[in-house]
């Protein structure tokens, strides 16, 4: 067939260069620390078990029916109410049931994009989000990033530079994928004060707030939204399980009816089994000490691997120090390619994700991010000691 037979938003579009590199790397002796996965010790399997036996035995057979596009009702009503110790106020009709976070995302760029739309976007950024918005053929608006978050001054030109073509301003605030880098609560108020004075809607990404390793309280984006100008997106694939495909979206009521309709023309509604196990995990009180068990666990894998950076790069290498969710961010010295790095890696078993994918504009050939979640304690220090042979002879 072809290629001229195919839509031009698909035609010149690769396949997600994470998906891609893993297909590479999946040999039973690879240490990876390249894809985003959590751990699989940390599936509360038993729990799971139980409930679907609870579940199937007692629910009558419209389980296995067609449901509402919006969602199961008490789970929504679960996340508006769960949502509060983030600074969000939402009633569960301003909640809408999701497979997954990203297909948030999706439906936003559905619901706004028209072909040659902008999206205002951090650089860099999370691939997935970048590969939907292509999908739609919008272009991108690039914003600097520093310490804190987004650059204010660089968001402030971005909004100016292609003011009547911005429709949306996506953000990843707390622990960023993939530099695992947090906007500041200052810099969050910043943001939605300054949007205020355009016509764009914010779209804050979060499925790694709960993976949070120092304890501080982390005010979401959409808590400073005076005005209704924000979507949140919410997981809970990192803390119960991706395989349940659960995500949400909070948003105003004529924003979440423009995604429902987009739903029903994608996949009806989210499984109703898995919309059930979510919920009765959520409440049976089940959440809340997983989550400090998960994030135990996460934070010793990030520190071991924080520690082993420290001790096998070179001192040419600088890194991120995240305060959660499940990735560090290296940059080797200009001119390096993490490409070419990777390619020496992969002949001593070891893999990782070069950074340049994630800049809209192109860029960060000399980065990398890593995944501390999905390795085991004794993988991360015998991975991050052949890495570090690795770029140490790269670099001689």
């Amino acid at each position: 067939m072809g290629n001229a037979q195919f839509a031009d938003r698909l035609k010149n579009m690769s396949g997600n260069v994470i998906r891609e590199i893993l297909k590479l790397i999946s040999q039973p002796d690879m240490i990876s620390f390249g894809g985003g996965m959590p751990s699989a010790d940390a599936f509360p399997i038993e729990d799971v078990k139980k409930i679907m036996t609870d579940i199937v035995s007692t629910a009558d057979t419209n389980i296995l029916q067609y449901s509402a596009s919006e969602g199961y009702a008490p789970l929504r009503e679960y996340v508006a109410g769960w949502l509060e110790e983030k600074g969000i106020k939402a009633l569960p009709e301003e909640v809408l049931i999701l497979s997954g976070s990203q297909q948030g995302i999706d439906l936003m760029a559905k619901s706004f994009i028209n072909v040659g739309d902008s999206v205002i976007v951090e650089n860099p950024t999370y691939l997935a989000a970048l590969q939907i918005f292509k999908t739609y053929e919008a272009q991108f608006t690039i914003a600097d990033v520093d310490a804190e978050g987004i650059n204010i001054e660089s968001l402030r030109k971005a909004l100016e530079t292609n003011q009547e073509r911005n429709k949306l301003l996506y953000l990843v605030p707390t622990f960023q994928n993939p530099t695992g880098l947090t906007m500041s609560a200052q810099r969050r108020q910043e943001v939605m004060e300054l949007v205020t004075n355009y016509e764009i809607t914010v779209i804050e990404d979060d499925p790694y707030g709960s993976l949070n390793y120092s304890g501080e309280k982390i005010p979401a984006l959409k808590s400073f939204d005076k005005n209704g100008q924000s979507v949140y997106l919410g997981s809970f694939s990192k803390i119960i399980s991706p395989g349940l495909r659960v995500g949400f979206a909070v948003g105003p009521k004529e924003i979440i009816n423009k995604m429902v309709i987009g739903k029903q023309a994608t996949d009806v509604h989210t499984s109703n089994l898995s919309q059930m196990i979510v919920y009765e995990f959520c409440k049976r009180g089940l959440l809340a000490p997983h989550i400090d068990r998960i994030n135990s666990g996460y934070k010793e894998k990030r520190d071991l691997m924080l520690k082993c950076m420290e001790e096998y790069f070179p001192a040419e290498v600088k890194w991120t120090t995240p305060a959660g969710g499940l990735f560090i961010w290296a940059e080797m010295p200009q001119g390096v390619s993490t490409v070419k790095l990777l390619e020496e890696a992969i002949k001593e078993k070891v893999a990782f994700i070069p950074g340049n994918s994630f800049f809209a504009s192109g860029g960060g050939e000399n980065t990398m991010r890593l995944n501390f979640s999905n390795a085991s304690p004794e993988s991360i220090e015998k991975g991050m000691k052949k890495l570090g042979g690795v770029i140490t002879n790269f670099l001689d």
